[in-house]
């Protein structure tokens, strides 16, 4: 599909662009079972006339949103605009693409504004919980920022090697969905976090060796 449309006619919702590939634990599913609400709200967002960096923006001031709730000790309200975070995280993207504004900066930007998204959740969260003497909690929460810091990184490293290491349990969809039940389910916290660190561990260790195996395949290859 061609570039920017945005002074003619917009795409009929057929021909929008179905949710980008996921490897995660839930990201397949999602593609599948939301491929057509997603095209209706990307379609929507087309005709609204809305640009992919404010959605970049909106989901950042969202996340900061919910990192102010958390620190003054709400659960169900945050977990609740996670929903509204992690759609306008997923949209962004898909605008960008749709109306041919997809580059580097772009992806640069998405990429660092989200982690900065994962820095204010995780650390109000552990900041929350430490004041409420919730030290395993707190604690969890701590190691799930460094986690999810740590699975960024790997890729990056990776791609900076020219490698695609897409591979992993638990990506950035599937923080929001965890963390979501986490916040809104009760008495799920701690066990969702574990479940975080636990998963994002093997995240990272999934992604090394996936970093590791194909720079073994290349220097085979250039022997």
């Amino acid at each position: 599909m061609k570039a920017d449309r945005t002074k003619g006619e917009a795409p009929r919702i057929r021909d929008m662009p179905a949710p980008r590939r996921a490897q995660g634990a839930i990201g397949p599913l999602f593609q599948r079972v939301f491929a057509w609400p997603y095209r209706l709200a990307l379609h929507a967002l087309y005709r609204a006339g809305v640009r992919p960096w404010q959605l970049t923006l909106l989901s950042l001031a969202t996340n900061v949103l919910i990192g102010v709730l958390l620190i003054a000790g709400d659960r169900f309200v945050p977990g609740m605009l996670l929903i509204v975070a992690g759609l306008l995280d997923i949209f962004d993207g898909g605008v960008a693409r749709l109306r041919g504004e997809a580059g580097p900066a772009g992806a640069f930007l998405d990429s660092v504004l989200d982690r900065v998204s994962d820095a204010i959740l995780f650390g109000a969260l552990f900041w929350s919980l430490r004041a409420q003497g919730h030290d395993l909690a707190a604690g969890l929460s701590l190691a799930s920022l460094v986690v999810s810091l740590l699975v960024s990184q790997v890729r990056a490293e990776g791609e900076a090697m020219g490698l695609a290491p897409t591979e992993g349990l638990v990506q950035r969809l599937e923080r929001y969905v965890i963390l979501m039940v986490a916040l809104t389910a009760p008495g799920a916290l701690t066990p969702a976090l574990a479940v975080l660190a636990g998963l994002g561990t093997v995240t990272v260790i999934q992604r090394t060796d996936a970093v590791l195996r194909q720079l073994g395949r290349r220097d085979r290859k250039s022997e």
